[in-house]
């Protein structure tokens, strides 16, 4: 079995291509199913985040995931050729720990990828798509994850792009309080960057789609203002963010040209994008989208105890994987002793069934020891041994 990884990284491909390989919850539900549909699929998880989209597969032949992915979303593979970084077995393996710890995101060990990762795996167990090597592997991915978000301090500026776009906000206008803001979007990362906002002193107002009382969380501190009414709130506010799911635009240069008094700062957090980005080159306003928040560095240095908790989690897995792999052998091993325990029955039948087992039995464990002879330890076979009389039974065998 292989582990094969392709995936659009902010770092080697343009927001305008990876936004195009971008899926809502439901469209990653569809991917999945598809692409294990595929010959020689055995599992799959497809990532899809702001600042990527990567399809891990473990498979039984050589496979290109990114043409997979390509070919169940119903797009050339042509212009995403030179894109699409690729990665297989080892490499692979550390690549996905490295984005659970947050070291390969934009926004230097982000808070949000953990559970982007564990939503990641659930959309693909809903969808039938995973296997049991790529749920051990995103079950030690995100152990990694969590021990480096626990044991390390990578960074000390904000963690979040909803942190590092308030901090922007905050640099462009100085100071914050009293400022108005109207944030489209009230998923997590909307609601996020509202309370962020609020905190910093801002009027804030957050749009909703519908409102169940009971269900619907609202920042607290913010103002409501429905998704239709958005650029009535719009007009007069200094500042915007938009946050949302929408595969179109939320705000278009049009919208906005038409207001009396635009807002002079949009960010937009989306991918797809949510702000036309043509609205950047409108007179007096300025246009941020998430590859313009936080440095991504390939020079960055991961410190030691990261390179250990990875390390530790990667042997954990590959552990696992050699013992998954020798289970099978060992099936096909009892089915072997089996097999020569009769032929030494049908070959031997002047001797008791004791002297059979006995026979048996001392050619196995020769043949075994040979072939093991590389590996073997003396201290090992002593806690065989000790397992084997532990669990010593006086039931007879029968042929």
């Amino acid at each position: 079995m292989m582990i094969i990884l392709s995936g659009l990284e902010h770092s080697l491909a343009p927001i305008d291509l990876r936004e195009r390989l971008s899926f809502t919850k439901r469209q990653t539900i569809e991917m999945v199913r598809q692409i294990r549909s595929f010959p020689h699929i055995a599992g799959c998880v497809l990532i899809s985040t702001c600042n990527r989209t990567e399809l891990y597969v473990s498979c039984t032949e050589e496979t290109d995931p990114g043409q997979l992915l390509c070919q169940a979303a119903g797009t050339a593979y042509t212009p995403y050729r030179d894109a699409f970084m690729t990665l297989r077995e080892k490499d692979a393996v550390r690549h996905l720990m490295e984005v659970a710890s947050g070291l390969r995101s934009r926004i230097w060990g982000e808070d949000q990828i953990i559970s982007q990762v564990k939503g990641a795996v659930a959309l693909a167990r809903e969808a039938g798509g995973t296997d049991s090597v790529l749920e051990t592997l995103f079950r030690s991915a995100i152990s990694a994850g969590k021990e480096v978000k626990t044991k390390v301090r990578l960074t000390s500026v904000p963690t979040s792009a909803a942190g590092m776009a308030v901090a922007l906000l905050k640099e462009k206008f100085e100071n914050l309080a009293g400022k108005k803001a109207l944030v489209i979007g009230n998923g997590e990362m909307g609601r996020l960057s509202a309370s962020l906002l609020r905190q910093a002193g801002c009027e804030v107002w957050v749009t909703l789609r519908t409102y169940r009382h009971g269900e619907t969380i609202v920042p607290p501190g913010c103002g409501v203002v429905p998704y239709d009414e958005r650029f009535t709130r719009m007009d007069g506010c200094d500042l915007l963010i938009s946050a949302t799911t929408s595969p179109h635009y939320t705000v278009t240069a049009d919208q906005l040209a038409a207001l009396s008094s635009p807002p002079s700062v949009l960010v937009d957090l989306a991918i797809p994008r949510d702000i036309q980005p043509e609205a950047g080159a409108l007179p007096g306003i300025s246009l941020y989208n998430i590859d313009d928040l936080g440095n991504f560095s390939e020079n960055r240095i991961v410190p030691p105890e990261v390179d250990e908790i990875l390390a530790s989690q990667m042997e954990n897995f590959y552990r696992w994987l050699n013992y998954k792999d020798c289970m099978t052998s060992v099936d096909s091993l009892k089915q072997a002793i089996v097999e020569r325990l009769y032929t030494l029955k049908e070959m031997n039948e002047g001797l008791s069934e004791a002297e059979i087992i006995a026979l048996s039995v001392d050619k196995t464990v020769d043949l075994m020891v040979t072939g093991l002879a590389e590996r073997i330890n003396s201290e090992n076979l002593m806690k065989c041994e000790s397992k084997i009389r532990l669990h010593t039974t006086s039931r007879p065998v029968i042929f």
